[in-house]
C-alpha cells in the first residue's frame, strides 16, 4: 500500500472528478488533472466539476492544469475512450517506467478497434496498463455511496495492490488478471443498454425489457468468450453487473438516449450535449463481431438505428421475426 501514496487522476469530468474523491477517501495523495487549465481554476476555487454540480471534491484533492505525472505512484485515466489516444501520447513523455495507467473509460475505439488498455500500451510503452470498470455512477462514487466493481491487471500482485490502494468502506475494488474480460463488459453493456432503453422508450413493457437484457447478456457472453474472456468476469461485476445496472436506470446515459430514441426523438436531440459512449462503441462492436463471425442481433440493431439504415420499428420487427431456436 506504501507503494502508492500518490495517485494521479487524469480527467476532471464526472467520473474523473469521482474517483479523486475515492482517492482521497483512501486515505492516498491525490492530484486531479482537468485538460483545460481554466477548468482546473474553476474547479480548484469552488471545489466541484461542472460535470458533476452539487458534490464536493475532498479538501485534499489537488487540482492542477499541467499534466505532470512524474511524481504519481500510479494513474487512473479517466477520459472518454475515444480521446484518450491523445492523452496517452500526452503522457508518454512526463510518466515514469512501470507506472500503473488504469484506464477508466468503457469503450472500444473507433478506426482501430483497440481495447482502452491496448491504446495505452501502444502510446506509453513504460506504462503498466490496468482496467477499472464495474456496476457504478459518478455521483453515487462521488458522494461515498457503497459501490463494488473489477480492476485487472495482467500481473495479480498489482491488481492486488492497486485494488488495494484504491479501496475503502464504500468503494470495494476486486481484483482480477483478466483485463479483456473486464474491457469486453465495460464496453458491450453499453451498446446494449441503448436498446434497453429503446424497449422502455417505446414501452414495450417489464416483460420485454428482462428478454432483452437476458439476451443482450447472451450477446455479450459470446462476444467476450471469442476474446478469451473468462466467464465468471462475463457473470461479474463488470459483465453481467454493470449491465444490470446500466439496463435499468435513467442515470445512465445509455439507456437515457434510448429511451429519448424510443419515444421518437432524432439522435441529435436524444443525446442533448452530452457524451454517450455507446453510440461511438456500436459500429466498432459489431465489425468486430462480424469479423469473428458473432451473433450479435441486438447490437447489429443499435448500430444500425445510430447509423440510420433503420429506424426504431424496423430495428425492433428485425428482431421480433427472428427464427424461433433453442435457447443458448
Amino acid at each position: 500500500m506504501s507503494a502508492f501514496r500518490h495517485i494521479g487522476v487524469l480527467g476532471a469530468g464526472a467520473w474523473g472528478s469521482a474517483l479523486a474523491n475515492v482517492v482521497a477517501r483512501a486515505g492516498r495523495r491525490v492530484t486531479l488533472w482537468a485538460r483545460d487549465p481554466r477548468l482546473a481554476e474553476t474547479i480548484a476555487q469552488r471545489r466541484e466539476s461542472p460535470k458533476l454540480p452539487g458534490v464536493r471534491l475532498e479538501d485534499s484533492v489537488a487540482v492542477t492544469g499541467t499534466l505532470d505525472a512524474t511524481d504519481a505512484a500510479a494513474l487512473l485515466v479517466a477520459v472518454p475512450a475515444q480521446a484518450l489516444r491523445p492523452v496517452a501520447r500526452a503522457l508518454a513523455p512526463v510518466l515514469r517506467d512501470g507506472t500503473p495507467a488504469i484506464a477508466c473509460a468503457k469503450g472500444i475505439e473507433r478506426g482501430t478497434g483497440r481495447f482502452m488498455t491496448e491504446v495505452i500500451a501502444e502510446c506509453v510503452p513504460q506504462a503498466e496498463p490496468a482496467i477499472l470498470s464495474g456496476p457504478s455512477f459518478a455521483a453515487d462514487v462521488a458522494r461515498g455511496l457503497p459501490t463494488a466493481v473489477t480492476l485487472a491487471a495482467r500481473d495479480e500482485t498489482l491488481a492486488s495492490a492497486l485494488a488495494a490502494a484504491l479501496g475503502s468502506p464504500t468503494f470495494r475494488p476486486y481484483h482480477s488478471t483478466d483485463v479483456r474480460g473486464v474491457e469486453i463488459g465495460g464496453a458491450a453493456k453499453n451498446v446494449l443498454a441503448i436498446a434497453a432503453g429503446i424497449v422502455a422508450g417505446r414501452r414495450l413493457g417489464p416483460s420485454a425489457a428482462a428478454a432483452l437484457t437476458t439476451r443482450g447478456f447472451a450477446e455479450l457472453v459470446r462476444f467476450g468468450k471469442a476474446f478469451g474472456a473468462r466467464p465468471e468476469t462475463l457473470t461479474g461485476l463488470s459483465g453481467l453487473g454493470d449491465l444490470i445496472l446500466t439496463c435499468s436506470s435513467r442515470q445512465s446515459r445509455n439507456f437515457s438516449l434510448g429511451i429519448a430514441l424510443g419515444e421518437g426523438r432524432s439522435l441529435e436531440e436524444a443525446q442533448r450535449g452530452k457524451l454517450v459512449e455507446g453510440i461511438f462503441t456500436a459500429s466498432v462492436l459489431g465489425e468486430m463481431a462480424n469479423a469473428r463471425g458473432i451473433e450479435m442481433p441486438i447490437a447489429a440493431a443499435v448500430a444500425a438505428v445510430l447509423d440510420g439504415r433503420l429506424d426504431i420499428d424496423a430495428a425492433i420487427e428485425s428482431l421480433l421475426t427472428r427464427p424461433f431456436r433453442a435457447e443458448a
